[in-house]
């Protein structure tokens, strides 16, 4: 049986999902948070394909960091992101925050990715 907290997010994501669709001039950059770790994709909805993704399960990622949960490993992945976003020559995304709360992990995350040179 999944907890309450989870089916609502899911909710909400399903809700957030009507309204954004990535494409390939702006595909959609969506994360995933767990206890342990944070995951991002970028995605082209159109084509229904992954072009990439990172988490902080990574080795270059997890080299910076202590621990992949927190705000800290957040920022990381934010400016690894955009790095490797910016060599596949993608500047521009919608941003798909997968139903969390902008706050805490998921706000460091995009503003480190914004800081990198995505805009969204």
């Amino acid at each position: 049986m999944k907890k309450i907290t989870e089916v609502k997010r899911v909710a909400r994501h399903e809700r957030l999902r009507k309204k954004i669709i990535g494409t390939l001039d702006q595909p959609r950059l969506c994360v995933h948070r767990s206890i342990k770790n944070l995951h991002a994709q970028i995605i082209d909805d159109v084509a229904q394909k992954v072009l990439f993704g990172i988490s902080t399960l990574d080795k270059q990622v997890r080299a910076k960091i202590k621990s992949g949960g927190n705000v800290g490993a957040a920022t990381v992945l934010g400016e690894a992101l955009a790095v490797k976003a910016k060599e596949k020559g993608i500047k521009k995304v919608c941003f798909d925050r997968g139903g969390y709360l902008y706050h805490g992990r998921v706000k460091a995350f995009a503003e480190a990715a914004r800081k990198g040179g995505l805009e969204f």
